[in-house]
């Protein structure tokens, strides 16, 4: 069994920053992606940010140079720093895991948190 945990969403004035952090735990051997993904009400849950076990990191176009990924692979966790924050960036935000869970096993699965809600208004 293997949980993730997000937290740091709130709301945020335009211009303003938020740090998203996200923990995994339970029977991990070891985890190959981790990301952060967005779903705004009505619309479709889509990429903002993923990053490899190597740091390799991948953006949406629209929070390039707004927003910065970062894990701690020793405490299996991933952060989004989020600066320059825009009304359009306001959804719900979750975390994504693609987990090992043994050695013997190659398949990797892929695992989610609930979500954090980060809401940016004036």
């Amino acid at each position: 069994q293997v949980q993730v945990v997000e937290s740091g969403g709130g709301l945020v004035q335009p211009g303003g920053s938020l740090r998203l952090s996200c923990a995994a735990s339970g029977s991990i051997f070891s985890i190959n992606e981790m990301g952060w993904y967005r779903q705004a009400p009505g619309m479709q849950r889509e990429l903002v940010a993923t990053i490899t076990s190597g740091n390799v990191a991948n953006y949406l176009d629209s929070v390039k140079g707004r927003f910065t990924i970062s894990r701690d692979n020793a405490e299996r966790s991933v952060y989004l720093q989020m600066n320059s924050l825009k009304f359009e960036d306001t959804a719900l935000y979750y975390c994504k895991a693609d987990v090992r869970t043994s050695w013997g096993n190659l398949r990797q699965y892929t695992y989610w948190g609930q979500g954090t809600q980060v809401t940016v208004s004036s």
